[in-house]
């Protein structure tokens, strides 16, 4: 019975590519037999069938590069700040060792509010322009690049926060750099 299934598609599906009609019929049949067979080989443990949606499911979509956070208490933090996570899960202008989570997007003063009470949107990884201490020359292309706060950085390691590498040098310290948040690395 199968074997005259898959007979009547491949005809079908010759007699498709000159009768417009019968292109609806040879897809409908097709997709019968494909599920003949689907469920042929689910009965005899071919393949184990899988729990698939029965209906939609919209689901919340956010643009890959991008977060809002929320704040610390009474700061701000300005647009192209390097942003640190505080030990608790809140934004911060970075500090020398805080994981990195990005960079500012606009200024977003919380100076009056309190915990949580604002967001900061920041960018999660991306290329920006720095001037990066002890960056000479096209031989930093691929050299790590620390932060000491959120407007200081470097290539020296030691009690700095990494966030990224040099991507192209420009001229005197001035490079484009490559950086990623660590909850993006962390995946």
């Amino acid at each position: 019975m199968k074997m005259t299934l898959l007979l009547v598609v491949a005809a079908l599906a010759i007699i498709a590519f000159t009768l417009p009609a019968a292109r609806h019929a040879a897809a409908e049949l097709a997709h019968r037999a494909n599920d003949a067979l689907f469920n042929y080989l689910a009965n005899t443990g071919a393949i184990l069938a899988m729990t698939t949606l029965a209906a939609n499911k919209p689901r919340g979509y956010e643009l890959g590069e991008f977060n809002e956070l929320p704040m610390i208490a009474a700061d701000i933090i300005y647009e192209g700040a390097a942003v640190g996570d505080n030990g608790s899960g809140l934004a911060r202008p970075l500090v020398a060792l805080d994981p990195f989570m990005g960079f500012a997007q606009r200024k977003a003063d919380n100076s009056a509010g309190a915990a949580s009470a604002l967001k900061v949107q920041v960018r999660t990884k991306g290329l920006i322009e720095l001037s990066v201490t002890g960056a000479a020359s096209a031989a930093d292309v691929g050299e790590a690049v620390y932060a000491s706060d959120d407007d200081t950085f470097t290539l020296t390691s030691t009690n700095n926060t990494p966030i990224g590498k040099v991507h192209r040098w420009v001229s005197g310290t001035t490079c484009v750099v490559y950086f990623e948040a660590v909850s993006a690395r962390s995946i």
